[in-house]
């Protein structure tokens, strides 16, 4: 079975979890997929500040494959995948959050890593750019 949990940045720099799910609603499976990718979105957050970039849209799903067909106490993970969906104003911050999404994943998110003990970690990244293409 795959848990799955989506969180959308808002206009608040708040990551909040898509579908009107609320934490209380989570089973603990979930709870954990919820706590690393807000640990994730909040820490490229945090590294795209520092290079003044603020994307129209960011999106993070962590899914995580359970050794069970439901989740159950004794369930355990096998794997997960995390995809980084963003959306920015020009070519220019692509590769800066590219940098910071990396940074995110590979180094600076403790619960990434934490994750990676536990199974392995791998991942996506989607950036658009709603610049109109150079000609």
């Amino acid at each position: 079975m795959i848990e799955k949990v989506t969180l959308q940045l808002t206009s608040a720099s708040n990551f909040l979890p898509t579908g009107n799910i609320r934490c209380e609603e989570m089973n603990p499976k979930a709870l954990l997929l919820y706590s690393a990718a807000k640990c994730a979105g909040l820490t490229a957050m945090h590294i795209m500040e520092k290079e003044r970039i603020r994307p129209t849209r960011f999106e993070i799903s962590v899914s995580g494959e359970l050794s069970t067909d439901t989740v159950q106490s004794e369930s355990m993970f096998l794997s997960f995948h995390v995809i980084y969906n963003v959306e920015c104003s020009s070519e220019d911050d692509q590769v800066k959050v590219s940098r910071a999404l990396r940074l995110t994943h590979d180094k600076h998110c403790s619960l990434m890593q934490m994750l990676r003990m536990i199974a392995p970690v791998t991942d996506e990244i989607a950036i658009v750019s709603t610049q109109s293409a150079k000609a």
